[in-house]
């Protein structure tokens, strides 16, 4: 199933997003909501608690009285410990058992205040992030929630900053704007990506777009969107990644590409690429079969021929359609997994080099234009392969 993340600051509309997406028919699962179900009166929350901080943290109807709770459990560092030792994990618990319980073709919403705060954005398929200025944040808390002034500031300063925010979002959703824009930014994302995504993480289906031999202009998130897929990836890969790499044309400041982010993961020998193949598949990387390996070249130990199997490697790409991206599977010290650092490398020092293959991927660019599917990549490759050859042969006699 596709797990969403959805978090936001204190007034920024996080609950009209998740309200909507809930009528959209995705499974809500709202840690707030938990919090509270883990504590009512008969669980065994309630009753750890009240073993550790004493009866007085109970109501006159026996409920948890929460200020007296909070009185106690952040009076002190370990007082905190104590309190989060005991509800986290009843938390996490309840989460796992509702998130088991939706169907397998559901788009689930997991609504966290602290996603970010608590550093969870890796384990989700996308992070959608709901921000707004801070004075329009404050009057929100002020008109419609009572809260005082003085302390919705004081809570907002001790939440995530804007740019935390911004650092593992997916989606940023902007509800500075007019009522009604937000609601149509939610249902197009809804519609445009998330259904898509789904069904493509279903059905193994690496995300694909018409024009992707079109190169765009440097797109400066391009580092950061690639580091969020780096951390999907070592939260599925573990310790059976040696490195995990951003690589390719992306890669690259300031150099027009294809606006497809290349990742390399390098393992031992492809015996772990292929044991990682269904646990990529599961996190939304599924396996292009069809690739099987790099363009051989000649190496200083096979100097007569190119040996295919030096380059063999695996293939993933992306299932979520708002971001493409092409995952390459490499065995450490293989000459491809080496090829592409050192290329990439020459490309961030070198200016020339950088102009040199500019020139290539735009002729590369225009043999393959007004051309669809297998026929554009073979023209665009056709151009851009040689050219490699070249580069390759450069390096490898420095």
């Amino acid at each position: 199933m596709l797990r969403i993340g959805l978090t936001g600051g204190m007034g920024a509309g996080k609950s009209t997003v998740a309200r909507i997406f809930a009528e959209r028919g995705a499974v809500l699962v709202d840690s707030d909501v938990i919090a509270r179900e883990v504590v009512a009166p008969g669980t065994e929350g309630l009753a750890a608690l009240v073993a550790a901080f004493g009866d007085e943290i109970l109501a006159a109807d026996g409920s948890l009285d929460r200020p007296a709770l909070a009185a106690k459990a952040f009076a002190s560092d370990e007082a905190r410990a104590t309190l989060n030792g005991i509800t986290h994990p009843l938390v996490g618990k309840r989460t796992a058992e509702l998130i088991a319980a939706a169907p397998a073709d559901a788009i689930v919403v997991q609504d966290i205040p602290l996603l970010v705060e608590n550093g969870l954005a890796p384990l989700m398929n996308l992070v959608v992030i709901v921000l707004a200025d801070e004075e329009t944040r404050v009057r929100r808390l002020v008109e419609f929630r009572g809260i005082d002034e003085a302390d919705a500031r004081a809570r907002i300063a001790a939440q995530a900053t804007d740019d935390q925010r911004r650092a593992v979002a997916d989606v940023l959703l902007d509800n500075n704007g007019a009522n009604g824009d937000l609601d149509a930014a939610v249902h197009a994302l809804w519609d445009e990506r998330l259904i898509p995504f789904e069904r493509n993480l279903r059905t193994r289906a690496p995300a694909h777009r018409e024009g992707e031999m079109r190169l765009v202009e440097p797109n400066p998130d391009w580092p950061a969107q690639a580091q969020r897929l780096i951390a999907r990836l070592w939260v599925v890969c573990g310790a059976d990644a040696v490195r995990i790499d951003h690589i390719g044309s992306t890669a690259v400041p300031g150099l027009p590409a294809k606006d497809v982010i290349d990742l390399q993961i390098t393992v031992r020998d492809l015996t772990v690429a292929d044991a990682l193949r269904d646990r990529l598949a599961d996190a939304g990387f599924p396996h292009k079969p069809h690739i099987t390996g790099d363009n051989p070249k000649p190496t200083a130990t096979d100097a007569a021929a190119a040996d295919a199997t030096l380059w063999a490697k695996r293939l993933h790409g992306n299932a979520d359609p708002g971001r493409l991206a092409n995952v390459h599977l490499r065995a450490e010290g293989a000459p491809g997994q080496r090829f592409a650092l050192e290329f990439r490398d020459l490309l961030r020092t070198d200016p020339a080099a950088r102009a040199e293959y500019l020139d290539i991927k735009r002729a590369a660019e225009e043999k393959a234009a007004g051309l669809a599917g297998a026929a554009a990549a073979d023209a665009y490759y056709s151009i851009k392969e040689p050219w490699f050859d070249a580069i390759f042969a450069r390096l490898t006699a420095n």
